[in-house]
């Protein structure tokens, strides 16, 4: 654990930042550090701003940030948020195991790449929804998709919010950003998103494992990371420019633009939290559109029911949002906040309300995906986080390298081989994209697992390595 003193004259709290001394190193190559003391001097901000162990440059707040801010008499931020809004990860187990998949992992991966679209612009042919369709979703959340059958009835209960993050208003979302999300539900899209199947490779702690429903090391799991397309990105987009005009308006000063924002309690920042909630249940929906076509592969590969197979949902948990919770602000003193989580994932102890109740004596699924063909990880939230971190640990990797500077130095093809000599099977809408995911690209996961594991802001439950990657 690192200070940053309030050093600047602005700085309202200090910053801390959560590393080794090789992930320090690195952030401090970038403007990571930077942008953490810069958050320090939002209005209204508690404690600390903080930066994770996967902390790396963003817009604004660095990816791998987390600040709270006061309900009332702070402020809200989209840059605080970020422009893939609920970008999150959900993991499934099955009954299979890695030796029993082998056979049939080149046709159940092929499979997989054709049901579920995959890269820029792709979408499904025979699914498609109206204005009309968009907007209840986006109110109703995963619930809307599991009554039309895309979905069981206990997997609602198993997302973060319960897949339905209250008080969306389509109303305040524009019609441009409809527009864009209108054909991309259930699609992958490209960049850092992707679909694996995995195995189970280590277990470190089994009395959680088995509750979460990791049983054995082999298990086979199947791993979904995407968010809300173009949906939420255009609600950033549209929302940074009434920020921009809000700051003017009610006299705040920032150190950087990037950071623009406005009062919790004025009605530009009330509209921005109800369009960035449709946003968080469109990406619920994407997520939960993808697994039932993920559910329908296997049962096309092996000619099962899938819950024969297992394919039941662990966990999804969202890594870019901005959420009002109750936390401790120092002193004991409880205060109700909005946790602006930018790359960063929620955290809840054992006992907390927001856990599951079949997960509760143990605490939520920490999600932290690795890049592509390292592993990915299942920790559990912890008190520690809620003392240290509103509840929070890291996401994922996180980047050492710009997408552009990795072109240029691997290539798609080359990156390919080199998994699948690994036995890694690997379907991708264009070489490109595994060029800009090349493992290099990342940190080591392994090293940003174990700080949170050190620190105790999210400890190990179990580590996943893949067995086939599907990228857009």
């Amino acid at each position: 654990m690192w200070q940053i003193p309030k050093y600047k004259p602005h700085m309202k709290v200090p910053a801390m930042i959560f590393a080794n001394k090789a992930l320090l190193e690195k952030m401090q190559t970038d403007r990571t550090l930077w942008q953490c003391g810069n958050v320090a001097q939002l209005p209204g901000i508690y404690k600390h701003a903080i930066t994770l162990p996967d902390g790396h440059e963003g817009y604004g707040f660095p990816i791998g940030g987390v600040a709270a801010t006061d309900y009332t008499d702070g402020v809200i931020s989209p840059g605080g948020v970020g422009y893939d809004i609920n970008c999150g990860v959900r993991l499934l187990t099955t009954n299979i195991t890695d030796t029993e998949v082998r056979p049939k992992l080149t046709s159940l991966t092929d499979t997989i790449f054709r049901n579920v679209p995959s890269g820029l612009g792709s979408r499904r042919r025979d699914f498609t929804i109206s204005n009309r369709d968009l907007d209840t979703l986006a109110v109703e959340g995963v619930q809307w998709l599991i009554d039309r059958g895309l979905g069981w009835s206990e997997d609602a209960k198993h997302c973060e919010e319960n897949g339905h993050m209250p008080n969306a208003n389509p109303d305040k979302v524009s019609q441009t950003a409809k527009n864009r999300g209108l054909t991309q539900l259930g699609t992958l899209g490209s960049g850092n998103h992707f679909l694996e199947i995995q195995k189970v490779d280590k277990i470190f702690n089994p009395k959680t494992a088995k509750t979460f429903g990791i049983t054995h090391e082999g298990q086979v799991t199947v791993m979904i990371h995407c968010g809300s397309r173009g949906y939420g990105h255009q609600v950033c987009s549209d929302y940074l420019r009434v920020m921009e005009h809000a700051v003017q308006k009610y006299k705040i000063s920032l150190p950087d633009r990037e950071l623009a924002c406005a009062p919790g309690n004025s009605q530009e920042a009330k509209d921005y939290v109800e369009a960035m909630a449709c946003a968080v249940n469109y990406a619920f929906c994407n997520r939960q559109a993808i697994m039932h076509w993920v559910r329908q592969s296997f049962q096309q590969v092996y000619g099962q029911d899938p819950e024969k197979i297992g394919l039941k949902l662990v966990y999804d948990v969202a890594h870019n949002i901005a959420k009002m919770e109750t936390h401790d602000v120092g002193g004991g003193v409880q205060k109700k906040v909005w946790v602006h989580r930018k790359g960063a994932t929620r955290a809840f102890p054992p006992g907390h309300e927001a856990v599951p109740e079949d997960y509760r004596s143990e605490g939520q699924p920490v999600l932290i995906p690795g890049s592509m063909g390292t592993s990915s990880w299942v920790l559990v939230g912890t008190q520690k986080a809620m003392e240290l971190t509103f509840g929070s640990t890291a996401h994922g990797a996180g980047r050492t390298m710009s997408r552009f500077a990795a072109k240029r130095q691997f290539g798609g093809a080359e990156v390919k081989s080199r998994l699948e000599k690994r036995g890694i099977a690997v379907r991708a809408a264009s070489p490109t994209v595994l060029a800009e995911e090349a493992d290099p690209a990342y940190k080591d996961v392994d090293m940003v697992a174990e700080v949170s594991h050190q620190i105790g802001i999210a400890t190990k439950v179990a580590r996943l390595t893949p067995l086939a990657v599907v990228k857009g």
